[in-house]
């Protein structure tokens, strides 16, 4: 059956238009000013006064399937993703068991391709004792090979602090290597130093004194000048520092850059006043910075010293985000409610549709190379959302599509809705309705990286 959708407004590579853009057989069939359609059966969605964007391609989640279900599944967290204008994803490896074998990364492949609503990939973990096994990643069925959410040694550290494995790792590989950078001895140091204060007392907001700033800079200096003697394809996560940033290069084409870097939506619009009204709910390791580093971090994004926006999703039940400081868990949900809290920035002047589009989707498609995603193109698959503008909404938990069951977001009034969601040409979320008959397609990817 074939869908037109009629004059959106349509954002795509760096301009609006209004236009009907032509689906068929899971992908764009035409874009123009008006399309007419022969055919005795198609279906005709109305979209003016709406907007068309690519949909959110997010690039660091953590759906916890298999093992951590009891706070996440890929169904659930699917179902709120492609409610929130996420239309592809890609999955941490800190599920259980680890995903540190091809076999379990296949398992979780099999897994998404009878759960999945959205487009799917998932990451190979790398620890201490799989540098082999990870290596032989395919580079064009696996987005990469990350230690995000995995200890390196006996339940210890991250890779960014064992510079002589970075060597060896850097040397070896050809696909993309996607790291999270904090420095441990800083941070230790520095819980070392509360503990003798306040003992078993630490409040939520101590977070970011602990997980500081210095702490990310520190270790994303010593990957960076490790990387740069190898050129070999290296991406940050979740840059949550306005110094930080200002590491990355903006002057090289992002095709052309070896080493990209990525905002998450949690450092853009939450900072550390936050933590007298939401505590351990914006516990999240990198910590939350200060206002300055949110408004340094926006203009790294449209300067282009960070090149995409990712959610880094990372539910927890509500007792384990509740209790003492040592025993919460850091992280949240985010994907449902990612893609507008971007254009409440918009609604604030402090970045354009356009840019949100490059950064949400453009930009992912081609730091990963992924084939025929990202672009509103005749020829690319359907994932495209339709988003109003002039609809506010007051996010409210029993609204709430998580397992979970909670969001930082709750009580906040948002002044813009997703109102329709399409992915591989479906209509997978119509206004609140959700057709979860129908699964993502697992992403491919260019060989060379």
């Amino acid at each position: 059956m074939k869908i037109i959708i009629r004059q959106a407004t349509i954002v795509n590579e760096n301009k609006q238009f209004i236009g009907d853009v032509l689906i068929h057989n899971s992908r764009i069939e035409k874009i123009s000013d008006r399309i007419y359609c022969s055919d005795v059966n198609f279906i005709e969605i109305n979209a003016e006064g709406l907007y068309l964007l690519p949909g959110m391609i997010d690039d660091q989640v953590h759906f916890r399937d298999p093992g951590l279900t009891h706070k996440a599944d890929i169904y659930t967290e699917t179902k709120a993703a492609v409610a929130g204008g996420i239309t592809s994803y890609m999955d941490m490896p800190n599920t259980i068991p680890n995903t540190l074998t091809q076999k379990l990364l296949e398992e979780k492949y099999q897994l998404a391709s009878m759960k999945s609503l959205a487009n799917y990939s998932f990451f190979m973990g790398i620890t201490k004792d799989n540098l082999e096994e990870a290596l032989r990643t395919d580079t064009e069925t696996v987005c990469g090979i990350t230690d995000d959410g995995l200890y390196f040694d006996n339940e210890d550290g991250i890779l960014a602090n064992y510079p002589e494995f970075l060597e060896q790792l850097f040397s070896k590989s050809s696909t993309l290597v996607a790291l999270h950078s904090e420095d441990d001895a800083i941070i230790k140091l520095n819980l070392n130093k509360f503990k003798k204060i306040y003992g078993e007392d630490i409040q939520p907001k101590h977070h970011s004194e602990i997980r500081t700033a210095e702490a990310c800079l520190e270790s994303t200096k010593r990957v960076l000048n490790i990387a740069k003697k190898y050129r070999n394809r290296l991406h940050f996560f979740h840059i949550s520092s306005g110094q930080e940033a200002m590491l990355f290069d903006n002057t090289t084409k992002i095709r052309e850059k070896r080493i990209t870097a990525e905002a998450c939506i949690h450092h853009l619009v939450f900072n550390t006043a936050d933590y007298q009204n939401l505590g351990n709910k914006i516990k999240w390791n990198p910590s939350i910075k200060s206002h300055a580093d949110n408004e340094l971090l926006i203009k790294c994004l449209l300067d282009n010293h960070l090149d995409i926006v990712a959610t880094d999703h990372a539910p927890h039940t509500w007792a384990e985000k509740s209790g003492d400081y040592f025993n919460v868990k850091s992280g949240g949900p985010l994907v449902q409610h990612a893609l507008i809290a971007l254009l409440e920035l918009y609604h604030d002047g402090k970045i354009s549709l356009e840019k949100i589009v490059e950064k949400t989707s453009h930009h992912v498609s081609e730091i990963y190379r992924i084939i025929d995603r990202g672009y509103i193109r005749e020829g690319y698959f359907a994932d495209l959302v339709l988003v109003d503008l002039n609809t506010r909404q007051r996010i409210n938990d029993e609204d709430l599509l998580y397992k979970c069951g909670w969001s930082p977001f709750s009580g906040k009034i948002f002044r813009s809705e997703i109102k329709k969601t399409f992915i591989n040409g479906n209509l997978v979320f119509d206004d609140g309705v959700i057709n979860d008959r129908l699964f993502g397609k697992r992403l491919s990817f260019e060989k060379i990286r």
